[in-house]
């Protein structure tokens, strides 16, 4: 997985659970994508948009790790059809961290439909097929090494074809696009580094966060296996990564790249993949093609192969899981929302 079901919390109700996080260049300006509550969270499980929830594009433009700006949405409960209202809000300046805020409507409509506005600003959420795919023996091994400081012990291939984890699943996707001039005002140059949260409202008239996501693969690298620490990653705000993960990390990548004697100083590297990886955002230059690489991350497109990335920089080794794109169910388009609509 790349950030399903993460925690007790995203498992307790998958419809708060952020599975990914997509970043990249659209027909009109720039795409954020933020998919959730997948299948893999079983039949029975809640299914659509939580309607006592918010789901937030969070939006760094000045390299600090704090938000300039923020897209929110909220949700209605289902009609008859399953079909939900949805709002669309910007948050700008102090705004855009403050839970009591109201924000700026931009736009208003339904599941299923994509909705625009002057400028080139457009939004679609709906069911969609999931564009992430994952060999399940292959992320349960990572996950144990970075738990318990040992080598990726794959298992040997029994002759069987591999299946995606996440091979018939589906998810639900929220799908903004921004034209260029609503976000580079926000910015110093070009660079934004994004994140997505999801956040519950309480009995206490305030909100609890849930769920957050960056970069992919995180939590499965370092907490499959910690409940504990994955419920931190979620609640830490990115401005507090370093100082709060920054040792863990380096500590376990240490361990596991010692082990398989990649490097002549473990520690060091641990550093690298730590600074690499923390503040837990996702880097993007607007106006670029999107492209998640070992090299760098400019932010990530519905077909970069995100995990065996990440399983490489992390194990200091290439890493394969197996699979590629083709894995998935239906690949996404080329015109909007890019998902592959259920």
């Amino acid at each position: 997985m790349s950030h399903h079901l993460d925690s007790p919390a995203a498992r307790a109700d998958a419809r708060l659970n952020i599975s990914d996080l997509y970043v990249f260049r659209g027909e009109r300006g720039t795409v954020l994508t933020m998919n959730v509550c997948s299948d893999a969270a079983g039949p029975d499980a809640p299914k659509g948009f939580h309607p006592e929830a918010r789901y937030e594009f969070k939006i760094d433009g000045t390299g600090d790790a704090v938000e300039d700006v923020a897209f929110r949405l909220r949700f209605g409960a289902q009609d008859a059809e399953g079909s939900q209202a949805v709002e669309l809000c910007r948050l700008v300046g102090a705004e855009a961290s403050d839970d009591m805020a109201e924000g700026t409507v931009l736009l208003t409509g339904t599941t299923g439909r994509v909705v625009g506005a002057q400028g080139g600003l457009r939004l679609w959420a709906g069911r969609a097929g999931d564009p992430f795919w994952m060999n399940p023996a292959v992320v349960e091994a990572v996950g144990q090494a970075f738990q318990h400081g040992t080598d990726v012990e794959l298992p040997a291939p029994d002759g069987e074809e591999v299946t995606s984890l996440f091979s018939g699943k589906k998810v639900r996707s929220i799908v903004l696009e921004l034209p260029d001039d609503a976000l580079l005002p926000f910015t110093r140059g070009r660079d934004i580094g994004v994140w997505g949260v999801t956040a519950l409202a309480t009995d206490a008239g305030g909100w609890h966060r849930v769920n957050r996501c960056g970069l992919p693969m995180v939590s499965p690298i370092f907490a499959q296996f910690d409940d504990e620490l994955a419920e931190k990653l979620n609640r830490t705000e990115p401005a507090d990564d370093i100082p709060t993960f920054g040792a863990e990390i380096t500590d376990r990548v240490a361990a596991v790249v010692g082990v398989r004697g990649t490097t002549s100083d473990p520690h060091h590297y641990g550093q690298e993949v730590a600074d690499r990886v923390l503040p837990d955002i996702l880097p993007y230059t607007i106006g670029t093609p999107a492209a998640f690489g070992f090299a760098s991350f400019n932010g990530r497109a519905l077909n970069d192969n995100a995990g065996e990335v990440m399983f490489s920089l992390a194990t200091d080794s290439a890493l394969s899981i197996g699979l590629t794109k083709d894995a998935v169910d239906a690949p996404p388009t080329p015109y909007f929302p890019y998902v592959a609509a259920a």
